[in-house]
Formats: C-alpha cells, sequence, structure tokens
C-alpha cells in the first residue's frame, strides 16, 4: 500500500489542448478516492498518467515515497481495472487470473496461492476451470478484479469499471467492489461519470471540469456545501432546481425573492451562510434540491413564509415517491454557462428543457407517494429553507462564510 500524489499534474497534447490543468491531490495510504466529472473533464487522462499510460507535461506524480514520471507503467507497482474486462477468451478463469503472475515468473505454488485466495475472496472458486464466454458480465468484472488482487500492488486504478453492467448489477457490484477496497485496504483511484456511484463508494470524491478540481472532500460534504455552482449542479439526482432570487428583508428577517413570491430564512439558514447578510438587496442564485420539497398538504406546519406556489406540468409516479415537474410563475430560471454545460452533460441538446412552457421557471420536486397532486392542477409546495444553496451571481461560487474556493478544493 502507498500514498499517491499528484502535484500540479498537467497534460497538454500537441494541439495546444490542455486536458489536466495544474492538478494537486493528495490519496492517502488504503484511501478510496473517486474522480468524477463530465465527459472530457480530463478524470481518466488524470488516471492514465498515475498510470503510465499518458506522458505528463508538467508536474509530478508520486507513489510512495518515489517519483515516477518516468518510471515504465509495470514498473509502478500499480494494478489498473478498465471499462473492457481485456480477459483472453482462450484462457480460463484460473489462466486469466494468474497471467500476470506467470510473466512475472513467480513460483508456482505462489502463483496457485494467490489465485486460489483472490478467487475465494470473489466468489469465483465454482468457475475457475470456465472460459470468459461461460461467464456473466458481473462473474467477467470479477475476474479483471481478481487479475488486479493477485498481483498485491501499491495501488488499483479503475477506470469506469462497471459501465458495461446493466443497472441492477452495478448496485451490486458497487458494494462489491466496496466491501473488497474495504478488506484489502489497499489505495484505490476510480473513475466514474456516474455520480451515484462515486457518492456511495468514495472516501472522498474530486469533482473535475474541463481540466481543472472543482472540489475534494467526502460524499456528505459535497451534497451540502458545494463551492460552487458546478458542484452544486452536478452532485445529486435529480439535479437541484436552480433560479435566479433577490436577497431582501421582510418584517425585520431575511428572505429571499422568488418572482413575487417570498421564502422567508430562519436562523438556521444564516447560521450555515453568514455571508449571505451582505447580499440584501442583491440578486443570487438559488439551489433547491427537489428533495427539499414537499406537496404542502402533506406538511400542514410549514409556515406560508416556506411555500412556493405553481402549476404542474408533470408527474411521475415511481412507486415509493413521485417526481412532480412543475412550473412557478415570475421566476427565471439561473441560465449561467455552468448551468449549461450541466444540461449538455445530462443530454440536453439545448437550455429549453430548463425552461417552462410559460413566464415562470420548472422545477422539480421529489414528494412523498402520498401526494395527490394533479397535472394542469395548481400546486402549494413546502421548501425546507435550512438546505437551501446560494451562489454569488457573477463568480458562481458558493455563499457560506467568505472562506474561498481554493480553501475547499484542498480540503
Amino acid at each position: 500500500m502507498a500514498e499517491v500524489v499528484l502535484d500540479e499534474v498537467t497534460k497538454v497534447y500537441a494541439d495546444g489542448t490542455k486536458a489536466v490543468d495544474s492538478l494537486d491531490l493528495d490519496i492517502g495510504d488504503g484511501e478510496f478516492v473517486v474522480l468524477v466529472g463530465p465527459s472530457g473533464c480530463g478524470k481518466t487522462t488524470a488516471l492514465r498518467m498515475v498510470a503510465g499510460l499518458e506522458e505528463i507535461s508538467g508536474g509530478a506524480v508520486r507513489i510512495g515515497d518515489r517519483v515516477v514520471n518516468h518510471v515504465p507503467s509495470r514498473d509502478r507497482d500499480i494494478a489498473m481495472v478498465f471499462q473492457s474486462y481485456a480477459l483472453y477468451p482462450h484462457l480460463s478463469v484460473y489462466e486469466n487470473i494468474a497471467f500476470g503472475l506467470r510473466v512475472k515468473k513467480m513460483p508456482k505454488d505462489e502463483i496457485d496461492r494467490r489465485v486460489r485466495n483472490a478467487a475465494q475472496v470473489l466468489g469465483l472458486d465454482p468457475f475457475l476451470k470456465r472460459k470468459p464466454r461461460a461467464l456473466s458480465g458481473g462473474q467477467r468484472q470479477r475476474v479483471a478484479m481478481g487479475r488486479a488482487i493477485v498481483r498485491e500492488p501499491a495501488a488499483f486504478l479503475m477506470d469506469e469499471p462497471l459501465s458495461n453492467l446493466d443497472a441492477k448489477l452495478r448496485v451490486q457490484m458497487r458494494a462489491e467492489v466496496s466491501r473488497l477496497q474495504r478488506n484489502l485496504g489497499t489505495t484505490t483511484i476510480y473513475v466514474t461519470h456516474d455520480q451515484v456511484e462515486a457518492m456511495t463508494m468514495g472516501d472522498r470524491v474530486a469533482v473535475m471540469r474541463k481540466g481543472e478540481l472543482q472540489q475534494v472532500a467526502d460524499p456528505q460534504t459535497l451534497y451540502d456545501r458545494p463551492l460552487n455552482l458546478f458542484v452544486g449542479g452536478f452532485i445529486g439526482s435529480p439535479a437541484m432546481n436552480m433560479l435566479e432570487a433577490t436577497v431582501t428583508k421582510a418584517n425585520g428577517r431575511l428572505a429571499v425573492d422568488v418572482g413575487n413570491q417570498h421564502l422567508a430564512l430562519d436562523e438556521a439558514t444564516l447560521e450555515a451562510h453568514p455571508a449571505l447578510r451582505a447580499y440584501e438587496g442583491r440578486q443570487v442564485i438559488l439551489g433547491i434540491r427537489p428533495e427539499e420539497l414537499e406537496d404542502a398538504s402533506l406538511e400542514l406546519d410549514t409556515p406560508s413564509g416556506q411555500r412556493l406556489r405553481g402549476l404542474v406540468e408533470l408527474r411521475e409516479a415511481l412507486g415509493s415517491e413521485l417526481m412532480v415537474h412543475f412550473t412557478v410563475e415570475g421566476t427565471r430560471p439561473a441560465l449561467t454557462e455552468d448551468v449549461k454545460e450541466l444540461a449538455r452533460d445530462a443530454g440536453a441538446a439545448d437550455t429549453s428543457s430548463l425552461e417552462s412552457k410559460g413566464s415562470g421557471a420548472l422545477l422539480v420536486g421529489r414528494f412523498s407517494s402520498r401526494a395527490t397532486v394533479e397535472e394542469g392542477k395548481p400546486v402549494e409546495v413546502a421548501v425546507d429553507t435550512r438546505a437551501l444553496h446560494f451562489f454569488d451571481i457573477e463568480t458562481s461560487e458558493g455563499i457560506y462564510d467568505g472562506k474561498t474556493s481554493e480553501e475547499g478544493a484542498s480540503a
């Protein structure tokens, strides 16, 4: 096991494209760190530089106590698990797992011990004589993991290893990979585009955008305290609702105006966002996560100053919950470059999906299945104002207590 350190690591291609820009990241001995971000953000390039599969343009990569910039991949004491399983179809499961050890001319008894130990850990004992074509997708991925485990490396590097699996199997394999990493205690860098994967697996999660590190923190901190609009919008599913709002004062209390409606802010909100007081009379971007919205008819104790009125556009019943899309008239969706980039990454050809058919903004709420809302009908929505997020409309940085994004990004 070993610490992995990226010190101002940069990758610039021959055509001038900067894929990774001065990436600083320390992965502790035995830590599981996930690199996540939109397609093309540089996360896989960063992983490949650690692996020695991509030349480093600037900065340094250290594994343990040595700089490995010019050390060949085979001598870096790392093991990679790829998106494609890269198994040899003509070899058995046993032979696939043992292949790398045989190349290193390891003693036969030691190879057998390591292969059988890995097979037991991964539940592959009954399949050791089978060829890859006789295995399911999940079993093939376990074989790929086994091939990495037997090397007993200083670090595992995993590049979207579960992306070829179906949804149900991905959930199962997420749990298995996490359990395996905890049991082995091997330093692991895991790349994924799936933020649910990132949030459920990583000790810490590093969010990247356009080659730059945006924030690195434990999953709950990323969710509760995103440093900027991009992180706030990327983390969470469904994505955070983002609206233009104005900070005002009503009855001696700070509030935010959303169109012609007001949301009163209680002391708990201001304690979490003390810098918001300096924004009185100014426009901000208000972030509301779908799970902080509920049908007000189920939340009778919610005061009128913590409710929004809207019109239901779409109702999606998911059994345990309802996804309710509703328009809040007179409001404007936040359409910054960050928001547009997030929409494109989510598959939107343009930003029209962020807007309603009328003159307001379209929000998504995650309601209880007991909600009785109907499409085309008005709805009153209770808002948990303690969980609201606020971003500077010019810098896109989160409004908290005045700390800079650089402080949080290296947390």
